[in-house]
């Protein structure tokens, strides 16, 4: 390309007594363009192309309103790329990823101190809290050791029968039950560690009773040490940044507040074609494929559990009632949570 150096440059060697043809082959330009610029020594420069709308142009308004309508958390690339997908974007994942890392400083990694498990012989179990007061929202998160496959229930309280309803249904999702479930110190699993000796704690009774009818053990995570149940504590922070913080933007930008019901609908569809069906960072493999070889190492799922579950050590004892099936569709929600599907893995 002639520029104003080139320009300049053709002219000194003008000026040395080289030829036009000469000029032409040590600059690299055409003749004509050399007898141009000798011509009309003040000729304009080449004018630069403009630059050309990139295939993320057109989009990129669109994802500084989504991540600015999921303020304070932050839009996963990954998210944005499937929500592009449906609007029509034809271009890579890492176009969406260097733009949304340019709007946002980066994250701190924190070390994380992992573990493998044999098929069937671990689930890692958690809660997490989505909202507080009059309309709590909580998410009941299990994970399977060796697959990863997980299941995810939204729920408005984190009671015993709550939580053990829950493990019923993260069992069916699973096809069995593993040998240990492991806990970190919630109040309604645990009453005293190493209340017994070392390692021997006293369990809820109501999740002891529970536990033995299921054919599962409990365990305890090391206190302070969340880490070593790490699975669950990971798959919470991408429940948040791929599936709530989307979902809870999108449908308070139509003036609606997500519900249990309408997280459940979405969620299912979420774990089904999202999460359980991505290539997994750690084990390179889909843990929904990996769950089809972990299932024969699970132990059978029994009835539904009937016994009594006390609230409290100084309440009457209250009945567990499974909840059978999942919530009804709402049709409201029916375009709203409406998830594209998924191009690749992440």
């Amino acid at each position: 390309m002639v520029g104003g150096e080139a320009a300049m440059e053709i002219r000194i060697l003008s000026k040395h007594g080289k030829g036009v043809r000469e000029i032409a082959r040590e600059v690299g330009v055409s003749r004509n363009t050399v007898r141009r610029y000798l011509r009309v020594p003040d000729a304009a420069r080449y004018r630069e192309r403009p630059p050309q709308p990139g295939k993320l142009s057109a989009f990129e308004g669109y994802i500084l309103q989504r991540l600015a309508s999921a303020l304070p958390d932050r839009l996963a690339a990954t998210v944005l790329l499937r929500e592009l997908r449906a609007r029509g974007y034809v271009g890579g994942y890492t176009l969406v990823k260097d733009f949304v890392a340019a709007q946002q400083p980066a994250a701190v990694v924190e070390p994380v101190v992992r573990f493998e498990t044999a098929p069937g012989q671990q689930m890692q179990v958690d809660w997490a809290t989505i909202r507080r007061g009059e309309d709590r929202l909580s998410v009941f998160v299990a994970t399977l050791g060796w697959s990863r496959a997980a299941y995810v229930e939204f729920v408005t309280d984190e009671r015993l029968e709550t939580l053990l309803s829950a493990h019923e249904r993260a069992f069916l999702a699973f096809g069995g039950v593993p040998d240990e479930v492991l806990y970190d110190n919630m109040r309604m699993v645990v009453l005293a560690r190493d209340r017994y000796g070392p390692g021997q704690h006293r369990f809820q009774p109501g999740l002891l009773d529970f536990a033995g009818y299921c054919g599962f053990r409990p365990k305890l995570c090391r206190p302070y040490r969340a880490q070593t149940k790490g699975k669950v504590e990971r798959f919470i922070r991408y429940l948040r940044g791929s599936f709530w913080v989307p979902l809870a933007s999108r449908m308070a930008a139509e003036g609606l507040v997500v519900d249990a019901a309408a997280a459940n609908l979405a969620a299912g569809r979420w774990l089904r074609e999202v999460a359980n069906a991505r290539r997994h960072a750690t084990t390179g493999a889909v843990p929904a494929e990996r769950l089809a070889e972990e299932r024969p190492s699970l132990r059978s799922i029994p009835a539904p559990y009937g016994g009594t579950v006390p609230a409290s050590l100084d309440r009457p004892s209250r009945m567990v009632r499974p909840i059978l099936g999942i919530q009804h569709p709402l049709a409201i929600y029916d375009t709203l949570l409406t998830l594209p599907q998924p191009e690749g893995v992440a």
